[in-house]
């Protein structure tokens, strides 16, 4: 199948005082056309460096090590600057955390959009463009009215789809939504994973959605990618690893949803993501685990290739699978 985005062995780093700060390592992976990627993790495991990465919008000092992200055939990460701006929104979009810090509070919606349509060359006449902000504010289930206001006349919710609406007005292939509902209540939540997914389908575009709720990425995704310490941990369709999670982080972090079965029971995991200036030795995960093995404070365990494009990197696996080969 042809590949939308393929993410080749990133690499980003952040040279610091003390040393260097590998917040990116050897990620991998492919999106495919109409494909919605889910990327989950505790905070500081990676996911939205890898997408700010990605996009060339990384702040200093941080800095793409090594890697390719290769859309539609070409390297993101060689392109120019101008060539990088021209992409963003036209090829590859945003939808970002903080609606409310993206969008600028002493502009109304509608000159927020103009803007952005003029800055890829997009504007043909006053009319024609507040005709089409009109279209892309009702694609996201909005009044067209909304145009004339001021974020902070807004909605967190309604803010959300603001940002929604301005991630696909030049219909991008590839959307990247950052922790899009973290501040919403639950109900308005669901809403906007809603409007993501309808608007994605009449783009015929890619997703790739950051968050923590294993559940809502249960119920979004096609594929989910399991990032812990910087690394990909685990990857493949959400059914197999939810169904059958092989690393014991990804075990842990499905063990803690509620659960109508275990009520009353809160199912942590112990202990905290390590530093990534002075990460352990061998599986950054062995200190929390409760399988560890001789072999993980050691090394880092190779990669085992399952059924469907299933990924696990740990100890546990790759030593069943040489014993008892599938």
């Amino acid at each position: 199948m042809t590949s939308t985005l393929e993410v080749r062995h990133l690499q980003v780093e952040f040279p610091l005082e003390r040393g260097i700060a590998r917040a990116v390592n050897d990620v991998s992976f492919t999106l495919h056309p109409g494909e919605r990627l889910g990327l989950v993790g505790e905070s500081g495991s990676g996911k939205t460096t890898t997408i700010l990465a990605m996009l060339r919008l990384l702040a200093k000092p941080g800095r793409i090590a090594g890697g390719e992200v290769l859309l539609d055939g070409e390297d993101l990460v060689a392109a120019t600057d101008e060539t990088m701006r021209r992409a963003r929104f036209s090829r590859i979009s945003l939808v970002p955390q903080g609606a409310m810090n993206s969008l600028n509070p002493v502009l109304r919606i509608g000159v927020q959009f103009h803007d952005l349509l003029k800055a890829h060359g997009a504007w043909k006449s006053r009319g024609e463009a507040r005709a089409h902000v009109a279209r892309l504010l009702e694609a996201v289930e909005l009044e067209p009215g909304v145009a004339d206001l001021f974020p902070h006349q807004l909605s967190g919710g309604m803010k959300q789809r603001v940002c929604i609406a301005m991630a696909i007005a030049l219909k991008p292939s590839v959307i990247v939504a950052d922790e899009p509902t973290s501040a919403l209540d639950v109900v308005v939540q669901k809403q906007v994973l809603r409007t993501l997914v309808r608007v994605q389908k009449e783009l015929s575009a890619s997703v790739i959605l950051v968050g923590h709720d294993m559940a809502l990425m249960s119920q979004f995704a096609h594929t989910i990618g399991v990032m812990y310490a910087g690394r990909l941990v685990e990857y493949g369709p959400v059914r197999q690893v939810f169904g059958n999670p092989r690393h014991p982080y990804t075990k842990m972090l499905i063990a803690s949803l509620p659960s109508f079965s275990h009520r009353g029971r809160f199912l942590g995991i112990p202990g905290v993501a390590p530093s990534l200036l002075d990460p352990p030795p061998g599986c950054p995960f062995h200190v929390r685990c409760p399988s560890a093995i001789a072999g993980c404070s050691r090394d880092y365990p190779g990669e085992w290739l399952g059924e469907d494009g299933h990924r696990v990197s740990c100890h546990l696996v790759t030593e069943v699978r040489d014993v008892h080969p599938a």
